[in-house]
């Protein structure tokens, strides 16, 4: 099947991208705030339980994660000066709102991540058309602004996602984690904002069992390698983080050392996957 939604472009061959104050490398935390529905599977630390209802053992896991995790990963965060690029259930609205309130003291940017990540948008247009509604203007009431960006569970997608976001109002998509720097889709005003799967703490320490120093090595070799690559044109480095993952106690001080490296580095606009979009749109990117 031909990909109809973006064009093949060799980075090699692309106009340069330049950031705010000369910036080399655009940096992003894409930080995931979700709600997992109690007796659906999902994500999970331990495969031998996941047909079990209730599962304890993953459900408890990954509730660590609005309960204790993020409340440490806050104070990281606030720290280094890092507004996260929040990827929310809409669900976290309900189940969670002392988060919400959190964010909205610090101007985290709030990106749609549907309705929760234990289900996945419907595939009939109307039925997805009043989900992704749904889900934004939830998101809307409870943070005070309208997302920008979407995240699907699972970097999900149907065929008429994107365009069903434009008509929300919506401008980028972060599931296609295909590039280093934004790019257009063929959708009318509608973008792909880089995201990782690489540079996740969920694959890294979950599905690659790495240390925490590891960690720290491989967000730092990152960084220097987009920024060998950033000589001619502008470069983005997303890190994705998930509470119940990186939040644990053993591995808050990594997160710190991996965000003052970061933070600290010349050449780095510390900055949200919004203000990404926005500076890539105003440049005229998109025509």
């Amino acid at each position: 099947m031909r990909n109809e939604l973006y064009d093949y472009s060799p980075i090699t061959e692309r106009a340069p991208i330049t950031w705010p104050g000369g910036a080399r490398v655009a940096f992003y935390v894409g930080l995931n705030v979700e709600h997992f529905v109690l007796g659906k599977p999902s994500t999970s630390i331990n495969q031998a339980t996941t047909t079990l209802v209730p599962d304890p053992l993953n459900h408890g896991w990954r509730d660590y994660g609005p309960r204790v995790a993020i409340w440490r990963m806050i104070e990281a965060f606030d720290r280094h000066g890092v507004r996260p690029s929040v990827l929310l259930n809409s669900d976290v609205a309900e189940q969670y709102p002392q988060i919400i309130e959190a964010g909205r003291a610090r101007d985290w940017a709030w990106l749609a991540h549907g309705k929760n990540n234990s289900t996945v948008q419907p595939e009939v247009e109307a039925q997805e058309r009043a989900y992704l509604t749904d889900v934004v203007e939830t998101i809307e009431k409870a943070t005070g602004r309208r997302p920008r960006g979407w995240l699907g569970p699972a970097l999900s997608e149907t065929f008429q996602t994107p365009a069903l976001l434009a008509e929300l109002g919506l401008d980028y998509v972060l599931d296609w984690t295909s590039d280093d720097q934004p790019y257009r889709l063929n959708v009318p005003g509608m973008m792909s904002v880089p995201y990782s799967l690489e540079l996740n703490d969920l694959g890294l320490f979950t599905a690659h069992s790495v240390s925490g120093s590891d960690f720290v090595q491989i967000v730092k070799d990152q960084l220097d390698q987009l920024y060998a690559d950033s000589e001619y044109s502008g470069r983005v480095m997303a890190l994705a983080l998930h509470p119940f993952v990186t939040g644990q106690a053993f591995r808050l001080k990594y997160l710190d050392q991996a965000l003052e490296y970061v933070v600290n580095h010349p050449g780095v606009w510390n900055t949200t996957s919004d203000e990404i979009a926005a500076h890539y749109a105003a440049a005229g990117r998109l025509a």
